[in-house]
């Protein structure tokens, strides 16, 4: 009967260092989402001016801000955002439409691609929300084409960042 406390000291060794991995084997990394781009609707604001979204021509963009869908009324904007160093750390995802298949004055809800992996055309004669933006496109031929057509210059997400200081934040 000596060993009883001894058994007992193990059984609740044991049972506690179960619970212990069982424990961390939850606190594995968390379930990655595959988020989407939404609609923009006509109530929607824009994260960095405040307009009205859909009032507005020209390609649209979207961030995924802290696991929350974040939208712009033009790809300028977007990029200032999601540029900025205090939010660039905090966005997974970027949404802008696609130009080459959705028209310019009201662009569809059904032509998102990923911002990070899209071509813009800078300095073009069409215009956006606050003037002057970047015109999206999936294709790299079809932003040449563009940029033939309405001016510009060609370039990648990456290269967009250092256009982002000439924007003010509303936030």
């Amino acid at each position: 009967m000596a060993y009883l406390p001894q058994l007992s000291g193990f059984i609740v060794k044991f049972f506690t260092l179960f619970v212990l991995i069982l424990s961390l084997a939850a606190c594995g990394q968390p379930e990655e989402v595959n988020y989407q781009a939404q609609a923009i609707h006509d109530e929607d604001e824009c994260a960095v001016c405040g307009m009205l979204i859909t009032r507005f021509p020209g390609p649209k963009g979207q961030a995924i801000f802290d696991h929350e869908h974040v939208k712009f009324c033009s790809t300028r904007d977007m990029v200032a955002f999601v540029t900025d160093e205090e939010n660039s750390h905090r966005v997974s995802d970027v949404f802008v439409h696609d130009m080459e298949k959705t028209p310019w004055k009201a662009p569809t809800q059904d032509s998102y691609i990923d911002g990070r992996k899209a071509w813009y055309v800078t300095g073009s004669n069409k215009k956006g929300a606050m003037g002057p933006t970047f015109a999206s496109f999936a294709n790299k031929e079809a932003a040449q084409n563009f940029a033939q057509e309405h001016g510009g210059k060609l370039q990648t997400f990456s290269e967009l960042k250092p256009l982002q200081s000439t924007m003010k934040m509303k936030m």
